[in-house]
């Protein structure tokens, strides 16, 4: 799991990189949770997200945003934000230029994002988002949202409580033959707190089910 160091738009930002040797891999970008509410890139759901694509074949990016750990700037509460996950998507396609397909996805804070940047780039073709908080930050820009995926949250989240998830999915316009897909945990809270197993079950059939594939590696977890 390489360190990466990115430029972005306030300095560096930085990353962990897992390159697939295939040409044609699919890559796939990590965004995690809100920056001044103890977020990094280490957050165990996107820790989780980062090894469930490794093992389908994917290259797979994930870093922390600007003002996190090593990386520079300050926080600027959105667009700032944004900007540092363009240009590590950037980076990301620069990387495997011949790339099959892209995926994003984003947890809490970084889902929103997430869900911004996909708006902005038609090349990502899938999503996965984790307790996107609803009820704190305007989703309304998915009109229609591009792509495919999958919105997943708990039924005991008090951060973004599960009826603003819902109604958010209610709302959600789509294009012909986009479909969303939406997944409630029982008893699951913001941080899926003993309930990491079922986050990432849910996760990973939703994956083999759009992928067509099952894991094609397993690889020993590590910091």
């Amino acid at each position: 799991m390489p360190e990466v160091i990115i430029n972005g738009p306030a300095g560096r930002l930085e990353a962990r990189y897992h390159h697939n040797k295939a040409s044609d891999s699919p890559i796939a970008i990590l965004l995690h949770p809100h920056p001044q509410f103890g977020g990094t890139m280490n957050n165990q759901i996107v820790y989780n997200l980062y090894y469930t694509y490794v093992e389908r074949g994917f290259s797979v990016l994930r870093f922390n945003f600007r003002s996190v750990g090593r990386s520079q700037g300050v926080f600027d509460n959105g667009p700032g934000e944004l900007s540092d996950a363009a240009s590590c998507l950037d980076w990301l396609q620069t990387q495997n230029p011949d790339a099959r397909t892209c995926w994003i996805a984003g947890a809490s804070f970084g889902a929103w994002i997430s869900m911004q940047l996909l708006m902005r780039r038609p090349e990502i073709d899938g999503f996965i988002s984790v307790a996107p908080p609803a009820n704190l930050y305007d989703f309304s820009f998915l009109a229609p949202c591009p792509s495919s995926g999958l919105i997943v949250n708990g039924a005991a989240d008090r951060v973004a409580p599960a009826q603003s998830v819902t109604d958010l999915v209610s709302r959600l316009k789509t294009q012909k033959g986009i479909v969303i897909t939406h997944d409630v945990l029982e008893d699951a809270n913001h941080f899926f707190e003993g309930k990491m197993d079922n986050l990432m079950e849910s996760i990973d059939n939703y994956l083999d089910l759009r992928l067509g594939v099952t894991p094609k590696m397993l690889i020993e977890k590590d910091d």
